[in-house]
């Protein structure tokens, strides 16, 4: 497996990298699950056939884009509104 250097540090700095990389993983793999289950209460019913497809069509999000992305799940968690500027 091939690493960014900085993850790579990161992991030889870390006094149980594996334990790190399992509980980013899980953290990864929990998301998964908690979008698919959004979804599927909210109507849609993603398979993975329909998610490849998809993937091979959309484009990466832009740093501006993310950064918004994550601007507004920090509003979120805070307890404000998404529109609302901190």
């Amino acid at each position: 497996m091939s690493l960014p250097d900085d993850v790579a540090q990161y992991l030889e700095q870390h006094p149980n990298s594996s334990a790190a990389v399992v509980e980013a993983v899980r953290a990864q793999m929990d998301r998964v699950a908690t979008t698919k289950a959004m979804m599927a209460a909210a109507g849609f019913q993603i398979t993975d056939e329909g998610a490849a497809r998809w993937r091979d069509k959309l484009e990466p999000l832009t740093e501006e884009q993310s950064a918004e992305a994550q601007r507004r799940l920090d509003a979120m968690a805070a307890g404000r509104s998404p529109e609302e500027r901190a």
